[in-house]
Formats: C-alpha cells, sequence, structure tokens
C-alpha cells in the first residue's frame, strides 16, 4: 500500500532516529536484560549456596558436640573459603574459635576470631572482637585487648564491650580506670540483662559502688 506524503515523512524520520540511536539503544536494552537474568542467576545462586552451606554448618555443629577439634576446624575452613559471602562464614568461623579454644588452641582460635572480624558484618565482628579480647586478656595480652574493644560496635554490644574492657583494666591493676568502665557497662545495660549481677559484683570488688536503679513509673 503506497503511503501518503505525511507517512513518507514520518517514515524518514524514524529511520534517521534508528540509524543514530538504533546501537545505543539495543544496547541498553541487552545491557537491562543481561542485568535482570545476572540478577536472577545471583538470586539463585545465593539460595543454592545457603542450601549447600548449611548442610556443612550442620556437619560443623555436630563436629563441635563431639569435640573433634580437627573435623571443625576443616569443615569451617570449608565453608570459609566455599561460602564466605553468606552468613555462614562468620558463624562457622565463630563456632571453629570456640572448639579450638576449648581444645586449648589459642593460635587457631584467635585466627578464626580475626577472620569473622575481617568477613562478618557488624554483630559478628562485635562477637568476634569480644571473644577475642577475652583471649588476649588470658595471654595477659593487655593493649592488644583494649585496641581490638576500641572498634566501633552496634550500641547493643556497648554493655559486653566495656564490661571486658573492665576485665582487662582489672588486670592492669587500673581500678580507676575499671571502675568507670563497669559503671559504663552498667549504664549501658538493661536493667534485666543477666549479665548486670555479675558486673554489680565486680564494682564491688574493687571499691566501686553500685548506682541506685531508677523505677519507671508504670505507663
Amino acid at each position: 500500500m503506497a503511503y501518503d506524503l505525511e507517512e513518507q515523512e514520518q517514515l524518514a524520520d524514524l529511520k534517521a532516529f534508528w540509524n543514530k540511536y538504533g546501537n545505543v539503544l539495543t544496547w541498553v536494552l541487552i545491557i537491562a536484560l543481561a542485568s535482570f537474568a545476572g540478577y536472577n542467576f545471583w538470586k539463585s545462586h545465593q539460595s543454592s549456596q545457603a542450601a549447600d552451606a548449611s548442610v556443612l554448618y550442620e556437619d560443623l555443629n555436630k563436629s563441635l558436640t563431639d569435640k573433634d577439634n580437627v573435623k571443625v576446624q576443616r569443615i569451617a575452613a570449608d565453608i570459609e573459603s566455599k561460602f564466605g559471602s553468606t552468613a555462614y562464614g562468620p558463624m562457622a568461623a565463630l563456632v571453629a574459635a570456640k572448639a579450638a579454644f576449648d581444645a586449648n588452641d589459642l593460635k587457631t582460635a584467635k585466627t578464626q576470631l580475626q577472620w569473622a572480624i575481617e568477613h562478618g558484618n557488624d554483630e559478628y565482628k562485635a562477637i568476634a572482637r569480644l571473644r577475642l579480647a577475652g583471649i588476649l586478656l588470658d595471654e595477659k595480652a593487655y593493649d592488644e585487648g583494649l585496641k581490638v574493644l576500641a572498634a566501633e560496635s552496634p550500641a547493643q554490644f556497648a554493655g559486653s564491650v566495656a564490661d571486658r574492657k573492665g576485665d582487662i583494666l582489672v588486670a592492669q591493676n587500673k581500678l580507676a580506670d575499671a571502675r568507670t568502665a563497669y559503671l559504663a557497662a552498667l549504664t549501658a545495660m538493661d536493667e534485666r540483662s543477666p549479665g548486670r549481677k555479675l558486673v554489680e559484683v565486680k564494682l564491688e570488688s574493687i571499691g566501686g559502688t553500685v548506682p541506685a536503679v531508677t523505677v519507671k513509673p508504670a505507663a
């Protein structure tokens, strides 16, 4: 069917536009589709990874229960190398650190905790730092322990961090500083926290005074 003059002009404009921008639009479409496909593949891959990692993690916990530190470390290394980008990575590192600590293998315990600090989210990092500081306290590496605790942690760990800091300061015989740390721990802790009573005992044992608990009026 023949085109009239106006249709011919529109067709010519369309051809000119396509000749100028057609390749660009095609590549934009290809990139968009590739990104979408890649995202779907990534989600599928992540789901598959999590499923595979969970099986290994179950074996890891079983080995921990069996007190088989060698097997725990082997499985943890496998999880960290293959699934380190998932939450199972730092979780495995924390379990492996506990197994190594229980086996008196402090070097491995510290290595696993450091891995969790370097690869975990803020919560896992905070837990790993607290445990690492505890080991350094046992090793009398006091300054190193305080340095580990100096890193920023989520607010919910403030009480535990201050408590552990107080323990290290007591070991250094810096009792005034330790009392300040324990008071900071009590301030940060919930009144119903199970660890609160222990902090109060430690504070009183070095000459500190436990602050009175303010009773909040009923709403």
